[in-house]
């Protein structure tokens, strides 16, 4: 059915009519539960390590918990270049139909499958599995949603009617947190720990059904059919979109000059965050969990405020600005963070003094983004270790063909196997902060976290941290959307925003973990996200063209 509404000459004042609210609704909500799925591995990633990693050691199982999550990262350019071709060749409509199913269908069976004392090796393997189609089916997810809604909406309006399906990324977190959080707080630690964890993960057949209900409602895209009508449709949209220079030139652009850096800036100010309050700063699941959800659901509505901002001043300078803004920022702002969370921490940082003596020739790199690699050389394992525990340490050269020596306050502490768990307590003993010390935030209830002063700084600096989020995030749909003709709009698109976002934003906890691992210094992984950061604004803006004033319908 054809719409009635002119989209490529609708006013730029004019509100939004019955039919426009009814699509940006109808998307906006399908997205949502496709995101809630695909962010319960990270939120709930400490009780996954310890269902279907249990097998491994605690810092190992972590780890592969956080390449899990990555996993579903690695396969979206994947899917966007799969479902793109399918979105530019059969429509809109029906392609994001296939991506909503094989979500919720891969999600669901997350929440069934049995652990490790169960089924041993093939539970981390069908969660990776799990992990796989679901990263399959959110590389075509986005690029589906976010072109419908563009081709729906009037000149001059794109930025803000696009920012809604923006919003759904953190709203799909911020749902995915609230049932993780309704649940703590009505079951006992052991029973969540036990199987409450699993019911997030069933929920999602419901939310399935939803979905799909919501969107047979919908038509397909009016631009999609003035294609199909004229006969003008790509019958290779990926040759065309990422073979021909002209086209290839704006898709490098797009991830360089803008998907990177948003990507980065999003990741650390809602995951990295969370993954250092928990796994840095010791602070308990449900006190973080907490902290994050409140300060997203104080930042989320500024994802409408910049997309609306971007169609009067344009789409770059707001993308750009927040990755520079970041990037300057985000050493200050996490130190503030670990000095209000848990401060015995950083007071222990200055005062014990913990080195590692060795042989330069004994140590090698620790730098470890996919822990594929087995370390047995004793500095290396020193080093590791004291890093696993948020211990600050200082290498220092050895004689040649000296053993590694390392010593907490002057106190030697032998490696070998039991490493970790003797220089945790050594460092305790020095003053270090053990688990579950008063001195670390503690707030385990919604009432507690709006009362408690530090909770309350700690929400502030993390809403900054959404800010900056809304900043690069709020317009990109809308510049994405711009950069590209219709005809090969759903696959260019989706490619450079799912590199972007599947790459550079998804390896973003694993890379900065590793970086921490292989310097001891718990803030030394931020220097990943500052890098993207700065190159992206650098290269935007010398190459990113300002889109906002482009007609997209006539754009072919």
């Amino acid at each position: 059915m054809t719409m009635a509404t002119d989209y490529s000459t609708g006013a730029k004042a004019r509100p939004m009519n019955k039919e426009e609210k009814r699509v940006i609704l109808a998307s906006s909500l399908g997205t949502v539960f496709e995101w809630y799925d695909f962010y319960l591995a990270g939120s709930l990633a400490a009780n996954i390590s310890a269902n279907f990693f249990s097998g491994v050691n605690p810092t190992a199982g972590f780890i592969f918990v956080l390449l899990g999550f990555a996993a579903g990262f690695a396969v979206r350019p994947f899917g966007a270049l799969v479902f793109g071709r399918l979105g530019d060749l059969i429509g809109r409509k029906y392609t994001f139909l296939v991506t909503m199913t094989l979500m919720g269908i891969s999600t669901f069976v997350v929440g069934l499958l049995p652990g490790y004392a169960s089924i041993g090796m093939l539970a981390p393997i069908g969660f990776i599995s799990c992990r796989l189609v679901q990263g399959l089916a959110l590389g075509g997810e986005y690029g589906g949603a976010a072109t419908y809604v563009a081709e729906h909406s009037p000149q001059g309006r794109r930025g803000f009617y696009t920012s809604w399906i923006q919003t759904t990324a953190t709203v799909g977190l911020f749902a995915s947190l609230l049932v993780i959080l309704t649940l703590r707080l009505n079951m006992t630690p052991e029973a969540f720990a036990d199987w409450g964890w699993r019911v997030p993960f069933l929920v999602s057949i419901v939310l399935l059904g939803v979905s799909i209900w919501i969107r047979l409602q919908l038509n397909e895209s009016p631009a999609f059919q003035k294609m199909k009508a004229e006969g003008t449709l790509s019958k290779a949209p990926l040759t065309e979109a990422f073979g021909r220079w002209d086209n290839m030139k704006i898709a490098l652009i797009a991830l360089l000059g803008g998907t990177a850096g948003q990507a980065v800036v999003w990741y650390t100010g809602q995951f990295y965050a969370l993954f250092f309050l928990t796994q840095t700063l010791k602070i308990d699941g449900t006190t973080a969990n907490l902290l994050i959800a409140f300060s997203l659901l104080a930042g989320t509505p500024f994802f409408l405020v910049f997309g609306a901002l971007s169609d009067k001043i344009g789409r770059k300078p707001i993308i750009l600005a927040g990755c520079l803004i970041a990037a300057v920022t985000y050493f200050p702002l996490f130190g503030k963070l670990a000095d209000i969370g848990n401060p015995k921490l950083i007071a222990a940082h200055n005062t014990v003094k913990v080195v590692v003596q060795a042989d330069p020739a004994t140590c090698g790199s620790v730098f470890d983004p996919v822990n594929i690699r087995v370390f047995t050389a004793p500095c290396d394992i020193a080093r590791r270790g004291l890093a696993a525990a948020a211990i600050k340490y200082d290498l220092t050269t050895g004689p040649a063909g000296s053993g590694t020596k390392v010593t907490v306050s002057g106190n030697e502490v032998v490696v070998d196997k039991d490493f970790a768990t003797k220089v945790t307590a050594a460092a305790v003993e020095a003053g270090y902060p053990k688990v579950g010390d008063p001195s670390i935030l503690k707030a385990p209830t919604v009432a507690g976290v709006l009362t408690d002063p530090r909770a309350i700084q700690m929400m502030g600096i993390l809403f900054m941290l959404v800010i900056y989020v809304t900043m690069v995030y709020g317009p990109i749909a809308a510049l994405l959307v711009e950069l590209f003709p219709t005809r090969i709009r759903y696959s260019g698109m989706s490619l450079p925003y799912h590199i972007g976002n599947g790459w550079f934003g998804g390896f973003l906890p694993p890379t900065a973990f590793a970086i921490a691992a292989s310097t001891g210094d718990i803030f030394s992984g931020l220097w990943y996200p500052i890098v993207i950061a700065m190159g992206t604004f650098v290269i935007g803006l010398i190459f990113m063209p300002e889109t906002k004033d482009r007609d997209i319908f006539a754009n072919d």
